[in-house]
């Protein structure tokens, strides 16, 4: 069962604060998963993410046809899975917003270049997995468990319906 509390929405938020790349999956026509990075575009996470891609991009055919897409998050010590609905959204004042140094390093032509989408992700569900204390924690959970016989507890797993 999906926790619906704030402070559960809030912990995701927490743990994909600090990542700029996430894998987007997105449906191909033939039913084929694909997934590619993308760079996070800094938002305030309140259950949504915003993406820059090429309008003529497979990503973006891909999500018109299958609009449910995951994006994932991974770092040293968590790892984040949301799933949601993708939309392409044609908004200059939040393409605006958004732009930034490195969006422009694959986007040379600036801004107000028609051929730049922004990707709307509508989260609706995620689960995540934190591991306070990375690598060395789970080490040490790991041989806790080799040496008790007892299954090793990852630390916190949680799946989170999203606002």
């Amino acid at each position: 069962m999906a926790d619906t509390s704030s402070d559960q929405v809030h912990k995701v938020s927490e743990l994909i604060s600090d990542e700029r790349q996430a894998m987007l999956t997105t449906t191909a026509p033939d039913g084929t998963l694909m997934s590619r990075p993308m760079a996070v575009q800094s938002a305030e996470f309140g259950g949504d993410l915003w993406f820059f891609a090429e309008r003529s991009s497979r990503k973006v055919q891909h999500l018109t046809a299958h609009p449910q897409v995951n994006v994932t998050f991974a770092s040293s010590d968590s790892w984040v899975s949301l799933t949601g609905r993708a939309s392409v959204v044609t908004d200059d004042a939040k393409k605006r917003e958004l732009w930034n140094p490195v969006v422009e390093a694959w986007f040379p032509d600036g801004k107000d270049d028609p051929s730049i989408a922004l990707l709307k992700v509508e989260g609706e569900s995620a689960e995540y997995w934190d591991t306070p204390g990375g690598r060395i924690a789970s080490a040490l959970s790991f041989a806790k468990a080799k040496v008790t016989g007892k299954p090793y507890s990852g630390g916190e797993n949680e799946k989170v319906d999203l606002p």
